[in-house]
């Protein structure tokens, strides 16, 4: 009754995002590449065999760069919309498989359900995956916290949540004023304070991870991300996802079941939250 995740690379050089059960997983895009992400996913113990499938938010080069070749390699379905797929991938089509918004999807024994969201891309979405009464989020690329966000951050477990940029060092920072305007400019990425709002705002109160995701490196830094998210902690622990390794795998579970409620109990005394 437990999900595990990790995210085997976070930020512009390179996403993916890997959640699964015992039985089967997916990626939630492959950003890097394809000897990469079975390099990362090794050293972390996790078999590629349970990768079911691979969903793709949309056509950025951080998002795709490995898709292909990973997909053909492993025979595995690439779910991807018609727009995305125009200007993303270059897929056998046998390979392609569709979504759309809010229709769930049903890959092994776990649920995915894309949104839509706002981002400069052609048909831009995030995702959540559920099994059974757990939910992770996928949340990333997104330029503001639209409603679409908030619906489904409510009912994560866990989520990765873009935290893209500390709002000073944009603004002081060496960038073009037209590419500070394209980031922060409700298409680009959400800042430490815009990720800290809907944390703060709309948090479950089964929360129990949240992987702060999509650093930038020229406008962030991981100690700025996380000391903004600390103090409001409470119990949901708070973890800096890199974009130069893997972070750990992290073991979801629901805490409001008896299994969820000893598995939390112990980390709790074990200092795991603060």
């Amino acid at each position: 009754m437990s999900l595990f995740i990790t995210s085997l690379n976070s930020g512009s050089n390179g996403n993916c995002y890997y959640v699964g059960n015992h039985n089967d997983a997916v990626l939630i895009d492959v950003g890097i590449s394809c000897r990469e992400a079975e390099k990362r996913m090794k050293k972390l113990d996790l078999s590629m065999k349970k990768v079911k499938a691979i969903f793709v938010s949309h056509e950025h080069g951080d998002h795709i760069k490995g898709v292909s070749v990973l997909a053909n390699k492993y025979s595995l379905p690439v779910y991807i919309t018609e727009a995305t797929a125009k200007h993303g991938p270059i897929l056998i089509k046998h390979l392609s498989r569709t979504f759309k918004a809010n229709n769930p999807i049903a890959v092994g024994e776990l649920t995915v359900t894309a949104f839509t969201k706002q981002h400069d891309a052609s048909d831009p979405h995030s995702f959540i995956i559920s099994y059974n009464s757990i939910t992770v989020g996928v949340i990333t690329d997104i330029g503001i916290t639209c409603e679409q966000v908030i619906h489904y951050f409510k009912q994560c477990h866990a989520a990765f949540l873009e935290s893209n940029y500390d709002e000073t060092m944009l603004e002081n920072g060496r960038y073009p004023i037209h590419l500070k305007n394209r980031i922060r400019g409700g298409q680009g990425h959400i800042s430490n304070k815009q990720a800290l709002e809907l944390f703060i705002k709309h948090r479950p109160p089964f929360m129990t991870h949240l992987l702060l995701s999509h650093l930038s490196q020229e406008n962030n830094s991981p100690q700025m991300a996380a000391a903004a998210f600390e103090p409001h902690a409470k119990r949901t622990k708070i973890i800096v996802a890199s974009r130069h390794e893997a972070t750990e795998v992290y073991v979801i579970t629901d805490p409001q079941l008896k299994e969820g409620k000893i598995v939390l109990k112990k980390a709790i005394q074990l200092g795991l939250f603060s």
